[in-house]
């Protein structure tokens, strides 16, 4: 059977049940000794102090009337499930919910991820002067600070803006027209570099044998990148999601700086509606709820990517 027939009939990740012993359990799953345990309590312990007990804190003032001035700014107590039910039938948390999921996916899932891995596939074959100019760019872009993204693209993006003036229209306002949209721009333009980066690693460690043989036996470029390049990328395609998807959630200077939330409620995602509650309405307990529901969604958005980066032999 010819390597071009082989690419048809299965992706080469099937061979990962190589990594199995004559025996059946597979060699290289990792172990646990319980020798290890006093070399890990001091990085247990700041994953507690640092972590675990702001978090349970955080969940614990979820359930309280804590606010920022007022009576119960010090005297605080539980109120049972009053906070739960307020954010049930919160109008503004809910549309914060489908903000946030497409903030994420804009920004991190399609626009960060995707441009970053057609950035480091297209420099992988670019000349060397190409790659060094492209490439800086866009890693000069990630290392911006948040509030430098935000001020260049709010003022690109509004009235006589580079942006306006692009499409010959510079009395347009695009992030008064389409402010979720330019939002989910100026986050993923941040971010791309950092996902172009981690692509670009991932491809240098796939052989050059393996995409070389494909090609002498007539291969398409697409059955190259889907039966070849795309699963050696899966387990970096998966964690690169993960952090995207993680910064783009905790992301919250970008868009306040750019719309605060606006116009009206228009881009209210959820770290800059914890945020409003919080420290702008004064309702601390609230505001934990709403950081509470966020930390759930990062939580299981996590435990879903992990779940998919492990192979069949790992379940």
């Amino acid at each position: 059977m010819s390597i071009s027939d082989s690419l048809q009939a299965a992706p080469v990740s099937a061979v990962a049940g190589a990594a199995e012993s004559p025996s059946g359990p597979r060699l290289d799953r990792a172990r646990f000794s319980w020798a290890s345990i006093p070399l890990l309590l001091p990085a247990i312990g700041l994953l507690i102090a640092l972590f675990v007990g702001p978090v349970i804190y955080s969940f614990y003032l979820g359930f309280t009337n804590l606010e920022l001035i007022g009576p119960t700014s010090q005297h605080y107590s539980l109120t049972g499930l009053t906070n739960l039910t307020r954010l049930i039938h919160d109008a503004v948390f809910q549309k914060s919910l489908y903000l946030t999921a497409f903030f994420v996916l804009g920004s991190a899932v399609i626009g960060a991820t995707l441009v970053g891995l057609i950035l480091a596939m297209a420099m992988q074959n670019a000349l060397g002067a190409a790659r060094a100019i492209v490439g800086g760019m866009v890693i000069v872009c990630f290392v911006l600070p948040p509030v430098v993204v935000a001020l260049a693209w709010y003022a690109a993006a509004t009235s006589h803006g580079a942006y306006t003036a692009l499409f010959a229209d510079p009395k347009g306002d695009f992030l008064a027209a389409a402010p979720m949209i330019v939002v989910s721009a100026a986050n993923a333009w941040n971010l791309t570099g950092l996902a172009m980066i981690l692509f670009a690693a991932a491809l240098r460690n796939i052989p050059g044998e393996i995409l070389e043989s494909a090609r002498m036996e007539n291969a398409s470029a697409v059955q190259r990148f889907f039966r070849i390049t795309l699963p050696l990328l899966r387990p970096t395609l998966v964690t690169t999601i993960l952090l995207m998807t993680l910064l783009a959630l905790a992301n919250f200077t970008v868009v306040y700086i750019m719309t605060a939330g606006g116009p009206g409620t228009s881009t209210m995602i959820l770290p800059v509606y914890s945020y409003q509650q919080a420290f702008q309405f004064d309702n601390l307990g609230y505001g934990a709820l709403v950081g509470d529901a966020m930390v759930i969604l990062a939580t299981v958005l996590s435990f879903v990517y992990v779940r998919l980066s492990r192979g069949r032999g790992d379940r």
